[in-house]
């Protein structure tokens, strides 16, 4: 447990410190899913730092190998999870393929991209857990191929309680490198945050499809 509680304010640190994390309450971002939120957070800046790319990358792999064992292919979700599984799935040495949010209306149609084979075990890489839609559509998508998801790995989740049931629903393991109460922790002691801020944060956490409206 002590392990993860590290990699999770370790993981939270270096999204604070390349500003992956944008809070702005007096104009708050809108979700894909309508949410409007105090919070937003952009994991596709961790590509551009190779020290914590470099990190996540393998911390991926360890907890793969804790939580998972043995697996066939590693796919990504797009367009998030695309860069970092690639990386994962160099570093296990396995098959790597990507699933699209929907199927191409054009070409081939394919919505996951790449060989993947029937009976084949996958575990499924992301980059953020918001209410969990978009990264258990590809789940589905990989189980309608004649896959064995065995699970996802993120490197962030919001830890709603919607998108935790949603993922015991699916019978998907999911395991994040960090959280929001992670990021939260974090960034008081960082002091990257402040008092009001932190007050706006709280009341968001517990009813963000109603904040702001």
């Amino acid at each position: 447990m002590e392990q993860i509680k590290e990699r999770a304010l370790k993981t939270a640190g270096f999204l604070l410190q390349i500003k992956a994390i944008k809070l702005n309450a007096s104009t708050p971002f809108t979700w894909a899913s309508g949410w409007k939120s105090p919070i937003y957070c952009d994991n596709r800046k961790t590509l551009s730092y190779p020290q914590i790319r470099t990190y996540l990358r393998q911390e991926m792999v360890k907890v793969i190998e804790d939580e998972f064992g043995d697996v066939d292919l590693i796919a990504g979700v797009a367009t998030g999870g695309i860069a970092l599984g690639a990386l994962v799935a160099q570093e296990l040495g396995l098959p790597f393929a990507y699933v699209r949010g929907a199927e191409k209306k054009h070409g081939l149609g394919n919505q996951i991209e790449g060989v993947v084979n029937q009976g084949q075990s996958v575990v499924v890489i992301e980059d953020l857990i918001s209410t969990g839609g978009s990264s258990l559509s590809a789940v589905t998508a990989l189980r309608n191929a004649g896959c064995q998801v065995k699970g996802m790995v993120a490197i962030f989740s919001y830890a709603f309680p919607q998108a935790e049931k949603a993922f015991r629903d699916a019978n998907c393991k999911l395991c994040t490198l960090s959280d929001y109460p992670s990021l939260i922790e974090q960034a008081i002691s960082s002091e990257y945050i402040g008092s009001d801020q932190l007050e706006t944060l709280e009341a968001w956490r517990k009813a963000p499809e109603k904040w702001g409206v």
